[in-house]
C-alpha cells in the first residue's frame, strides 16, 4: 500500500524526521489559505499522486508547460499554481502516458538548499535484510544514477540481530562527504527512517532529496513510503491513509476477493494458481511473441465465486483479447476448478478465446467437465501448448487442436 508525500512526512515526523511545515489543499482557495498560514517568503505547491518524477512531469492538457511541483512567492501565485494542477492529469515517468488526476496538493514552506542527497531503506531479498541505499546524487531518479555511475550508489545491510548501529550511520555519512554537525544530523535522520520502517512494517522508506541546509542541518524535502499489505492487520491506522483514487479498481476488486492481481499492458489475460507458475506463464507468453495483460494468482483454494470474480476482473480490461488459465491441482482439485471455470464462463458471458491447461489431482475428471460444457474452451496439454494456442487464438490463426472454430 502506497501513501502520499504529506502522509509519509507526518508519519516520519512522529519518529523524529526533520520536515518542513506544510498544509494540504484540495482547492485553490485552500492553497491560498495554506500559503498565508505558512508565512514564508517562498512556498512550494506539490501535486499529490502516487508516483515519482512529479516536478519533471507535465500535464496532459499542457505538455510543454510546468510540472507538478511549482514555486510561489505570493498567495496569488499559489492560487494560480493550484488552479493549473487540481483536477488536471499529471503525466510522469512512473504514471505512464495515462497519467494521474491531481485531487490534492501539498503547500510547503521553502528551504535553503546547500546539497541534495538520496536515502532509502528497503528489503533486499538477495541478502534477506533491510538495506540502506544512499547517494550524493539526490534529487535524481536512483535508477538513472545507477545506470550512469553505479559506484555512486552506497549500500549498507543491517543485521536483524543488532539493528541499525551508530557506526553504520557515521560510516555512511563519511562516504557521503558530510562533516561536523551534518554527520550528527544524518545519524538522526537515518535512525528516524529505520525506526519508522521497522515499527510500521514498511516495504520502502525513501527520502529524495534529503537536503543539507546552509547551516548544516538536514530536512526531508520529499518522502515516499510503501507498506507490506500482509502486515496491515497490525496497523489499522495505516489502512485509513489509503487513497482509493490512486489505486487500480481492478486491483482493489481482486483484493476484496483474496486474489493477487497486478494489471499490465498486454492482450492475454492470465489466471493461474501460484506466484511462481504465474510468472512462468507470463514469461512463456512473451516468448511466443505476445504480452500478458496481468499477473493473477487465484491461490490454492479457488472457489466458484473467486474464479467468477477473476473472470470479471480480466474481462473488465478492454485490452484483453484472450484468456489463458493455467492450473496445477495440488491442494486444489482440477475437477473443482473446471466446474468453476465453466460456471464463471457462463455467468460472465465470456466473449474472448479461452485456453485451459489443467494438471494434477483429478485432471481427467476436470478435462471431461470442460469437454462436456458445450463452451468454446480450448484444451492444452502443457504450458507451451497453452501459450501457443492462446497466441494463435488472439491473432485469429488456426490452432493445432481445434481448427478455426476454436480460435473464433
Amino acid at each position: 500500500m502506497n501513501i502520499h508525500e504529506y502522509q509519509a512526512k507526518t508519519l516520519l515526523k512522529g519518529f523524529g524526521m526533520p520536515v518542513l511545515d506544510g498544509r494540504v489543499a484540495r482547492s485553490p482557495d485552500e492553497a491560498v489559505t495554506a500559503a498565508r498560514a505558512l508565512r514564508a517568503p517562498l512556498v512550494v505547491v506539490k501535486a499529490q499522486i502516487h508516483a515519482g518524477g512529479r516536478g519533471a512531469g507535465h500535464f496532459a492538457d499542457d505538455p510543454g508547460g510546468k510540472g507538478g511541483v511549482r514555486l510561489a512567492r505570493t498567495p496569488e501565485e499559489a492560487e494560480q499554481a493550484a488552479s493549473a494542477m487540481l483536477d488536471h492529469t499529471l503525466v510522469t515517468r512512473q504514471t505512464g502516458p495515462a497519467g494521474r488526476i491531481v485531487r490534492r496538493l501539498y503547500v510547503e514552506a521553502g528551504c535553503d538548499i546547500a546539497r541534495e542527497l538520496y536515502l532509502s531503506l528497503l528489503v533486499d531479498r538477495a541478502c534477506g535484510r533491510i538495506v540502506i541505499v544512499a547517494s550524493q546524487e539526490g534529487g535524481m531518479a536512483i535508477e538513472d544514477v545507477a545506470a550512469a555511475a553505479a559506484e555512486r550508489i552506497l549500500k549498507e545491510p543491517i543485521d536483524p540481530a543488532t539493528g541499525l548501529s551508530d557506526y553504520q550511520a557515521r560510516n555512511l555519512a563519511a562516504r557521503l562527504d558530510l562533516h561536523g554537525k551534518s554527520i550528527r544530523a544524518f545519524t538522526a535522520v537515518l535512525r528516524a527512517a529505520y525506526d519508522a520502517f521497522t515499527a510500521l512494517d514498511a516495504a520502502i522508506v525513501e527520502i529524495n532529496p534529503l537536503v543539507v541546509t546552509g547551516t548544516g542541518e538536514m530536512v526531508a524535502l520529499d518522502a515516499k513510503m510503501s507498506f507490506d499489505d500482509n502486515a496491515l492487520f497490525r496497523h489499522p491506522e495505516l489502512e485509513e491513509l489509503r487513497d482509493e483514487n490512486e489505486e487500480d479498481p481492478r486491483e482493489r476488486e481482486a483484493a476484496r476477493h483474496g486474489l493477487a492481481y497486478v494489471g499490465l499492458d498486454g492482450t492475454i489475460g492470465c489466471m493461474v494458481n501460484g506466484a511462481g507458475l504465474a510468472m512462468a506463464t507470463m514469461d512463456i507468453i512473451k516468448m511466443e511473441g505476445e504480452e500478458p495483460a496481468n499477473f493473477l494468482d487465484v491461490g490454492g483454494g479457488a472457489t466458484r465465486e473467486r474464479v467468477a470474480a477473476a473472470f470479471r476482473i480480466l474481462l473488465s480490461d478492454s485490452k484483453v483479447r484472450g484468456i489463458l488459465v493455467n492450473i496445477f491441482g495440488g491442494i486444489m482439485r482440477c475437477d473443482i476448478i473446471a466446474e468453476a471455470i465453466v460456471a464463471a464462463s457462463r455467468d460472465t458471458g465470456l466473449h474472448v478465446p479461452l485456453v485451459v491447461r489443467l494438471a494434477g489431482t483429478n485432471v481427467a475428471q476436470g478435462r471431461d467437465i470442460l469437454s462436456r460444457s458445450g463452451l468454446r474452451i480450448i484444451p492444452a496439454e502443457d504450458l507451451g501448448d497453452a501459450a501457443r494456442k492462446i497466441v494463435a487464438a488472439v491473432r485469429g490463426e488456426t490452432t493445432p487442436a481445434t481448427g478455426a472454430e476454436g480460435a473464433a
